[in-house]
């Protein structure tokens, strides 16, 4: 016997609409915004103290997280691994995870890291655990870019996301987006202050024509915020106050054209607690180099070249293969660093300056003598050390570099790009 007619129509609609859900449901599953925290299952790890020496290699580009943990980015994802000074990338100690979000930027301040997603939604979380502190929301940023495999960019180089530390020992988050620049307690995520930053459309032109004449550049040793201002007139550097947000300083160098171009130096990771700026005209226009405080820039010859560095008092520059430390105040001669091979300055760090040889030996010096720290070779494996550096870091006595084949093909896919699948090698110096 079968079903009449009617209930067979029934029976298949009723069908039809759970399956209906059920592909719903599945849907939603996949599709639905989500995250994923996978917390610490272990101890927080101690702090490390590697022998001198290549450490290892690793596929990714690590941020070092008080002085105990590795934490990459991933497309939507970051995380962590232990022990910092591992041989290689580990299984995870911590895990975030957004969706459908993509990771566009991590800072960390102590034992806090903070990520920046493509939607602007600002995560903190504690490295001891991977749990997530406080949740914000913040400017999307200003344009998508490129980043390839390693990750580099992201954790060393984030864009349009800074921390400032204040003289009250408050630590600030800084986003800076297309239409506006937000500022956050570290502490807790609370919004302390918010700036809205003009952006125009040329007509005909789409979203990638998106102009901004406000331009967040890094922040500075004594808690500000610098902003280079183009809005109303000449471009002008803008100090703001990170706690309050108030503007305490509108400055231009002397002698400066209408158009600004303004680079922090002296500064921690993602241009935090910057002690320098050079600012130039555009094109060939010769730069000028100034110390930061709690008034105007003070002029610093020293810092005048393109490929000087300010570590702490010291500007050092290599001069026809020569490393030499000069007084950024004065500019006066402290050191000059001879006898060694024809050298490039590759990253420096607080304590150490960091120079590469033509054959990819790491130099390691005092940047207020010009001692030599430690002098050895960047080769781990077989590897050898025929390569071109690529992205360098520096940061608690370790130093990462990426590892390009030669000759370098800057349009060259991943594959083509980079050494090897582990292209970071990772010293401590």
């Amino acid at each position: 016997m079968g079903f009449p007619n009617g209930r067979r129509r029934i029976a298949v609609a009723v069908a039809a609409l759970l399956a209906t859900v059920a592909v719903a449901a599945t849907v939603y599953r996949v599709l639905a915004p989500a995250e994923v925290v996978t917390p610490a299952r272990a101890e927080y790890p101690a702090a490390a103290s590697p022998a001198v020496g290549v450490v290892g290699r690793l596929p990714v580009a690590p941020l070092i997280v008080d002085g105990r943990l590795r934490v990459y980015a991933a497309h939507r994802q970051v995380y962590a691994d232990r022990p910092v000074d591992g041989r290689h990338r580990t299984t995870p100690y911590w895990s975030y995870r957004r969706w459908p979000a993509v990771l566009d930027g991590v800072v960390a301040s102590g034992t806090t890291v903070v990520t920046r997603w493509s939607d602007g939604r600002l995560v903190a979380l504690d490295a001891r655990t991977g749990r997530v502190a406080w949740r914000a929301d913040g400017p999307a940023p200003f344009r998508e870019r490129t980043v390839r495999r390693t990750g580099a960019a992201t954790v060393w180089d984030p864009r349009g996301l800074l921390v400032a530390a204040a003289p009250d020992g408050r630590h600030v988050v800084v986003a800076a987006g297309a239409q506006w620049v937000r500022a956050v307690d570290l502490a807790d995520g609370r919004e302390l202050w918010r700036s809205h930053v003009t952006a125009t459309v040329p007509p005909g032109d789409g979203a990638d024509a998106v102009t901004r004449c406000r331009d967040a550049l890094g922040t500075t040793g004594s808690g500000q915020v610098m902003i280079v201002d183009s809005c109303a007139g000449p471009a002008v550097v803008e100090f703001r106050d990170a706690v309050t947000g108030a503007v305490g300083l509108r400055w231009r160098p002397p002698g400066a054209g209408d158009e600004l171009v303004a680079t922090p130096v002296g500064c921690g990771t993602g241009r935090t607690g910057c002690a320098g700026l050079r600012t130039a005209g555009p094109g060939d226009d010769p730069g000028r180099g100034w110390l930061l405080g709690t008034g105007a820039p003070v002029a610093a010859p020293a810092l005048d070249r393109p490929d000087a560095e300010l570590v702490g008092g010291t500007a050092v520059a290599v001069v026809d293969g020569v490393p030499v430390g000069r007084s950024a105040r004065t500019g006066a001669e402290l050191w000059r660093r001879t006898g060694l091979p024809p050298v490039r300055l590759l990253a420096v760090q607080p304590d150490r300056v960091h120079l590469l040889t033509e054959t990819n030996d790491l130099v390691t010096l005092d940047p207020a003598t010009g001692a030599q720290r430690s002098f050895f070779a960047l080769n781990v494996g077989s590897d050898g050390i025929g390569w071109a550096p690529g992205a360098a870091y520096a940061a608690d006595g370790f130093v990462a570099v990426e590892r390009l084949r030669e000759p370098v093909d800057p349009t060259g896919d991943d594959r083509r790009y980079f050494l090897t699948s582990e292209p970071l090698i990772l010293a401590a110096t």
